[in-house]
């Protein structure tokens, strides 16, 4: 089977619907933040407070280049990772892109009791939070299909990736 790629802003449920969704198809579950973590041996709010933001994006396209080339897996991809279009290209030449969204009051309300994302630890992350998905929306745009997930239960979209990746066989 294709790899099922789940791009998306912070919140939207990707690494939720992602572990659900390689159990249920019987695939492998690949997250490229852990593989990051695990490359670099510290976290990704290190990486972004030592390093810069530049340095994580060009260690993310690494791991992205390796992870595009595995086979039967549901890769969990980081939010920003759409900002680069190699990535894009990597992902969709072996599998289907799929972007999980949500308005900026669904994402306020999932993310705000985690300290652990480095882009919203400022003083109005509400704001930041709409501004990020407004610079990202034309990124998002060029995934293969976009769920909502604002209003679906995990296994309403599960059970939505389950039939677009059952067409695309």
């Amino acid at each position: 089977m294709r790899n099922i790629i789940l791009v998306g802003f912070m919140g939207t449920g990707k690494t939720t619907i992602a572990t659900r969704l390689a159990n249920r198809l019987k695939m492998n579950y690949v997250s490229t933040d852990d593989l990051i973590e695990k490359k670099e041996k510290r976290t990704i709010n290190e990486i972004f407070t030592k390093d810069g933001e530049e340095r994580f994006r060009d260690i993310e396209s690494e791991v992205v280049r390796e992870v595009s080339g595995m086979e039967n897996v549901v890769i969990d991809a980081g939010g920003g990772v759409v900002l680069r279009e190699e990535n894009m290209a990597n992902f969709k030449s072996n599998g289907i892109v799929i972007c999980l969204t949500a308005d900026e009051e669904v994402v306020m309300e999932r993310t705000k009791k985690y300290k652990h994302r480095p882009l919203l630890n400022v003083e109005d992350p509400k704001q930041r939070i709409r501004t990020l998905l407004a610079k990202r929306a034309p990124f998002y745009a060029k995934a293969d299909h976009i769920i909502d997930t604002g209003k679906l239960t995990v296994k309403q979209v599960v059970e939505e990736i389950v039939k677009i990746s059952e067409a695309k066989r």
